[in-house]
This record gives structure tokens, sequence and C-alpha cells, in this order.
């Protein structure tokens, strides 16, 4: 898929494709392989060795809000494809989602170390657990704002993809 877009004011041709079990993505012609899990209403990317969370917005005039690591990157999708993002989680038109948001293992891992417990009030992109994975540790953060429901793991445990691991109200 080709995407032309305008990321801050500036024009980039974005080329994904999925090459030998991984996503490539050219931009602009420089190649990054990047791993892609979703992790509750919103996306874990994984680009060499730095990990962005990111999720999506639709705001007036054809901009998309893209959240990368909370910090807000406006872009206009000029390709054909304006769409292409809508049925992502975190594509919610700006308005954050109600109900209990459940922040769920990306890969296979240990819990290492739980950062909140049940009844902790938590901020947009505050650290919930830390997960080891393939010998990194990963701290998996809060999408927005509430308070801590349940702790459905403890430290020490081993986690499969998909495993929910904390849930958020």
């Amino acid at each position: 898929m080709t995407l032309r877009l305008t990321v801050g004011g500036r024009a980039v041709t974005v080329e994904v494709r999925r090459e030998n079990g991984t996503y490539v993505a050219a931009v602009d012609g420089r190649r990054h392989e990047v791993d892609v899990s979703r992790v509750g209403a919103s996306w874990s990317l994984l680009v060499g060795t730095r990990s962005y969370d990111v999720s999506f917005a639709e705001e007036p005039d054809g901009v998309v809000a893209v959240l990368v690591d909370g910090r807000r990157v406006p872009v206009v999708i000029e390709s054909p494809r304006r769409s292409w993002y809508s049925g992502w989680p975190g594509a919610h038109g700006g308005v954050a989602p109600t109900g209990p948001h459940h922040v769920i293992a990306p890969m296979p891992g240990k819990v290492v170390k739980m950062l909140v417990k049940p009844g902790d009030a938590v901020e947009p992109r505050q650290g919930l657990v830390v997960v080891e994975a393939m010998k990194m540790e990963n701290e998996l953060r809060s999408q927005w704002g509430g308070t801590v429901l349940e702790v459905c793991v403890t430290e020490g445990a081993s986690v499969e993809t998909g495993a929910v691991l904390v849930i958020v109200e």
C-alpha cells in the first residue's frame, strides 16, 4: 500500500508491505522494519529498538490526529484511500472511548513489575505494568485517564499474547 501524506506541513510518501512476517515501511525511500501489535485501543510499533504507542483521531477538514507517545501529529491523507485507518482501534473521531480499557500483552513474556493496584487513579500514558519479552522490558501504559478497575496478573507471571493484564475504567 502506498500513502501520500502531509505530516506537519511536509509532504511524504509512505510505502508499506509485509516481508518475511514483518512490516516494512519506506518513508520517502528510507526503509524501516516495523513490528506492529494491537494494544487495547492503540497500536504498539517497534521500529528498530524504539517502541512507539500510536492511536488515531479524525478531526475536521480531513486531518487525522496521529497520537505518537501521547504527542499529537497532524496528518492529512492525500492518497485515494482516505479511510484506511478507520477500522483501527483508536480511530474514534477524537473522542475517548467509554467503558473499560483492557491493557493486553502485545507478545508473550514475563510480568516483571506491577506499577498500579486496583483503585489507583491513572493519567493518560501512565505506566501500568512492565513485561519482559525477548530480553527487553516493555512498559505498557494507559491510553487515557481513569481508575484501575482490576489487575489481572501478578509479578513473575508468564503471559501469552493477548492476555489481559490490567483493566482501567
